[in-house]
């Protein structure tokens, strides 16, 4: 048995090619995309709840985070309950609107594919 393939039209590829270029880098690295995932869902999370959800370690989460924050994606803020500090974590409207423009990029990109 064989099997015909699509033939691949190079508009198609150029479109697919640019697809991949528009995602934003920031994003689209899985564990940000993963924190930026789960803070669209809560109003906040504290970073215990957010490294657990994310599987990520408390260095790796941080590192990703501050890179969130530099980009403006995410804010903190540092409460006291008792004498634990907690560290509480939200998406802002700019996370928002990245992320909301990542899966509009990604479902044009995957509307080009067979």
């Amino acid at each position: 048995m064989s099997v015909r393939r699509r033939r691949k039209t190079p508009e198609l590829v150029a479109s697919a090619a640019e697809g991949l270029t528009q995602l934003d880098r920031l994003v689209n690295e899985p564990a940000r995309l993963a924190i930026l995932a789960i803070l669209a869902v809560v109003e906040e999370a504290d970073f215990v709840f957010l490294q657990n959800q994310a599987g990520l370690t408390a260095g790796n989460l941080a590192t990703h985070l501050a890179r969130l924050e530099e980009a403006g994606f995410v804010e903190s803020r540092k409460i006291f309950e008792g004498k634990k500090p907690c560290t509480l974590l939200k998406l802002t409207a700019a996370g928002s609107a990245a992320l909301t423009a990542w899966r509009k990029n990604l479902g044009r990109l995957m509307d080009l594919l067979p």
